[in-house]
């Protein structure tokens, strides 16, 4: 099948954009350990010995080289290329040296704007279900940024595991590619740029599915969810994305997590960035006692959604629904069945704990007791 955009082929565009990437982690590691851009472990963290970060300068690197080959130049992209370098120097300062939690966020919005207010791409209407929702030109400026900012958010939150943010990137941007075939839109900005980032991750992923040699940190997780924000603008304005819903279908796992990451703390009376071992791959891991089986469970069920959005664009509603029942019953189970809303094992824990120090004191008295016999 001879797949062109703008004259290039589909093909060339991926491989292009996955061989620059894999090849540049090689030199980032290098960079990461000279100037102590590490990740050591702790009592939340998986992995056993320090590694490097920064990641997801390889991805940002690739990207840059698949503009200038691949995309056209406009204000968009200009606007596009403007924010993504203050969420790049926003993920190296932090991944060199944390940063708190609302300067962060500050620069995430002041990126969103840049692209909302400069490169004037934001919702005109907002199409759900088959309902069109109308809003003044300035609520959907904001409602654009808001959207900019959770989904980078919401993609850095789920950058838990190895492979893990990189790996559901992946999909999206593959989904995206598809649904612009299914449509006949391939020429649009918002699949040129999925393309690009489509072989810009899968390079990255090389190294860092389990064990990951490398991390994307945050450098890359932000950067990932900006992308995908705009890629989900851009479709929205070309009509390869026909609703909202779509886009939040096939990141339907990292928006759940998110979700209930803050009513959880909520609950728990707890700052909403305040970092747990909760989340989604942290209940799939005690499940199944693998980082590799944890990370390919939720591939799996991301690449459901993914078709489940496939299946809604080209009509085949039932199929879609049906599928949609049978994956939210599995997170129904989730949640009623481990600790990711709330802490359905705590009293139990508590009462195990009670019997594991009576069971040890009775011990203890029985050996003083025998001593005491003995002498």
């Amino acid at each position: 099948m001879n797949l062109k955009i703008n004259g290039f082929s589909v093909y060339s565009i991926v491989l292009v954009t996955f061989i620059t990437s894999l090849l540049l982690v090689f030199l980032i590691k290098k960079i990461a350990v000279h100037i102590n851009a590490m990740d050591i472990p702790n009592e939340r963290k998986i992995h056993k010995k320090p590694i490097p970060r920064l990641g997801g300068l390889a991805v940002f690197a690739s990207f840059l080289l698949g503009y200038i080959l691949y995309a056209p130049v406009s204000t968009q992209m200009i606007s596009l290329l403007i924010g993504g370098f203050i969420i790049i120097l926003t993920g190296i300062v932090d991944d060199i040296n944390s940063i708190p939690p609302r300067y962060k966020f500050l620069f995430q919005v002041l990126a969103a704007s840049v692209v909302v207010f400069y490169g004037k791409l934001y919702f005109n209407d907002l199409s759900i279900l088959g309902y069109n929702l109308s809003f003044p030109t300035w609520i959907n400026m904001i409602l654009s940024v808001f959207f900019i900012v959770a989904i980078i958010n919401a993609i850095n939150l789920i950058d838990g595991l190895d492979g893990l943010s990189s790996g559901i990137s992946s999909i999206y941007f593959l989904t995206i590619a598809i649904l612009g075939f299914t449509r006949n839109s391939l020429g649009g900005l918002d699949v040129i740029l999925a393309l690009i980032m489509l072989g810009s991750t899968l390079g990255f992923l090389v190294h860092n599915f389990p064990p990951a040699k490398i991390f994307i940190g945050d450098t890359g997780s932000m950067f990932l969810g900006f992308m995908i924000a705009i890629i989900a603008l851009l479709g929205y304005k070309v009509t390869t994305i026909t609703s909202i819903i779509i886009p939040l279908i096939i990141l339907f796992i990292p928006i759940f997590d998110t979700l209930l990451a803050i009513f959880r703390r909520l609950l728990k009376r707890e700052s909403i960035g305040h970092p747990d071992k909760e989340h989604l791959h942290h209940q799939l891991l005690k499940m199944t006692s693998s980082p590799t089986k944890t990370v390919l469970l939720i591939y799996l069920i991301n690449i459901i959604f993914a078709a489940i959005s496939i299946l809604y664009v080209i009509g085949d509603n039932k199929q879609a629904i049906v599928m949609y029942v049978a994956v939210m019953i599995f997170f129904l189970y989730i949640v009623l069945k481990t600790n990711i809303l709330f802490e359905h094992h705590q009293a139990s824990e508590q009462v195990q704990k009670k019997q594991e120090k009576k069971k040890a004191s009775k011990k203890a008295t029985k050996k003083q007791k025998r001593k005491k016999k003995k002498s």
